[in-house]
């Protein structure tokens, strides 16, 4: 067991210590905190969304492939894994804010969300907007509705009691759940340990009668039912990640690689029985109450024990590659939408073409995903590099803990 320093949250010098926790400083500076497993998975999150929206467009043969359709459909669930990831270390950073000046400066954290979300965010919202004023329809939204809800926040709501919109902007729900639980963390953040705690564990109550409420008005001819993108169905997540914060106290698992990977591998297999055995499905729920009660607690406790399994992993087994990729992660989220709606709908007569001539028409829908996955890479690092930096750069003056940005 190594010792607590500085950078660590405060703990009792005579509490027990599991012999798997390590509390081994993140860097040398005792105020930093950054951990290159968590931009790992964070990208993971990312391909288990992306490999999800290649469905939408161009599906797997559920009865020929019926494992790997179940496998590609539960990829969705990388954006809880995004909620309680984000959660997990804002709670850090906001309890070692905390711990270091004695105080949360809720406006310098604002800031820095503003600058973190917003450029990059309205960038891609009007991007999408103006290639479908002018060269492909259908790319952004065309309605002031639609425009006020994103403009505001509150496109989930939108989404929610009216359907999902134009197809390159659907994933920007999940900005507008994450920008309201910005709202409420700094100052959740100021309560003590304890009390934060009940209030976690009040939402998480909250989020559970929700499901209960949408469960209870279940049909066989149900489809849209508004659930997956109402905010209060997924504070759980974020509720998860604050719990997970509170309850290592700035400690990381110590475990060997292989009980790392059996971890992950349990996560996966939790959500599989979430989608195939009790039917948690973004689009088109079909729980009864005992059966979505079930299976949104395996969706949280996979996402928790993907963060967990992840956590404290030793660099040598993180490629840079991957590391890079989690660092651009979000615009990745933003704008690979768009891509696969070029490759799949647009493209599609091209595409297939030239794997007809190539003699390989079997694989079309593989290379427009390959195709799909290097044009949203390389747009996304070029975004990063010359768009986003720039504000990343001005958000470190409102840093109190720095992390990697």
């Amino acid at each position: 067991m190594r010792t607590i320093d500085a950078e660590n949250l405060s703990v009792s010098g005579n509490a027990t210590r599991p012999p798997s926790i390590s509390e081994t400083p993140t860097t040398n500076s005792p105020m930093r905190y950054y951990r290159p497993e968590l931009d790992v998975l964070r990208f993971l999150a990312f391909i288990f969304v992306f490999i999800t929206h290649r469905n939408d467009l161009a599906p797997i043969d559920q009865v020929a492939h019926p494992f790997y359709h179940a496998f590609t459909m539960t990829g969705v669930y990388g954006v809880p894994v995004f909620f309680l990831l984000s959660a997990f270390l804002i709670s850090e950073l906001l309890q070692r804010e905390r711990d270091a000046t004695g105080r949360i400066d809720a406006k310098a954290f604002y800031i820095r969300r503003i600058l973190r979300i917003w450029p990059l965010y309205f960038l891609v919202f009007f991007g999408l907007m103006l290639i479908g004023w002018l060269i492909l329809p259908g790319a952004g939204v065309d309605t002031v509705g639609k425009i006020v809800a994103f403009m505001a926040f509150a496109g989930n709501w939108y989404i929610t009691f009216n359907g999902w919109i134009e197809y390159p902007v659907n994933p920007m729900w999940s900005l507008s759940v994450e920008e309201q639980f910005y709202i409420a963390i700094p100052f959740l953040a100021m309560l003590g340990r304890r009390a934060l705690m009940i209030v976690n564990i009040m939402v998480l109550a909250v989020a559970y009668a929700v499901i209960t409420w949408y469960a209870s008005g279940f049909t066989p001819t149900s489809e849209f039912s508004g659930q997956w993108t109402n905010s209060f169905v997924q504070f759980q997540f974020f509720a998860g990640g604050m719990l997970l914060s509170l309850g290592l106290r700035g400690r990381r698992p110590d475990w060997p690689m292989p009980v790392r990977v059996l971890l992950f591998a349990t996560a996966i297999g939790m959500w599989l029985i979430a989608f195939s055995v009790f039917g948690i499905k973004a689009d088109w729920p079909r729980s009864t109450i005992g059966q979505s009660l079930a299976g949104w607690s395996l969706l949280l406790g996979g996402a928790a024990l993907m963060l967990v399994s992840m956590l404290g992993m030793p660099e040598r087994y993180l490629p840079r590659t991957l590391i890079h990729f989690g660092r651009i992660s979000y615009g990745m989220y933003l704008i690979h939408i768009f891509f696969f709606w070029i490759v799949y709908d647009k493209a599609r007569p091209w595409l297939s073409r030239l794997t007809e001539q190539a003699g390989i028409p079997g694989w079309r829908d593989n290379i427009g995903m390959a195709l799909a996955f290097a044009a949203t890479v390389t747009v996304a690092g070029l975004l990063y590099r010359y768009y986003e930096m720039p504000f990343l750069r001005l958000k470190r003056r409102f840093t109190r803990v720095p992390s990697r940005d």
